[in-house]
């Protein structure tokens, strides 16, 4: 019997695009995250239990900056969407530029109190 997962995800309304490290081709975008894996949104059905060397590109200040990690495909599922897959995958010793990734995106999209004005 399959256990449901307990882990708290953020959902991303822009996609962060996910590439092949290895091929620079573009895998999809995420779908959500947490520290210990994302979902993928794309166009083609993933090889369940296979490992992926992938890269995000996030643009910075500075230009753009690579976040290099490896991850475990654990299910893919056709969307409600035809033509389009969701893919659970899990990361193999997330990097700490990924970690610190999740933390900006948690700050984020979180609500934030207001100091009162005296």
């Amino acid at each position: 019997m399959r256990s449901q997962r307990r882990i708290e995800r953020h959902q991303l309304p822009y996609y962060l695009k996910v590439f092949n490290r290895i091929t620079d081709k573009p895998m999809g975008s995420i779908g959500n995250v947490s520290l210990d894996g994302l979902m993928l949104i794309s166009q083609l059905p993933l090889l369940v239990g296979a490992r992926f060397d992938m890269r995000l590109k996030i643009p910075g200040q500075h230009g753009m900056h690579f976040i290099d990690f490896s991850a475990t495909c654990q299910w893919c599922r056709e969307d409600v969407t035809p033509g389009i897959y969701d893919s659970g995958f899990a990361l193999v010793a997330p990097p700490a530029d990924y970690v610190e990734m999740i933390d900006a995106l948690r700050y984020y999209f979180s609500f934030h109190s207001l100091a009162a004005s005296a």
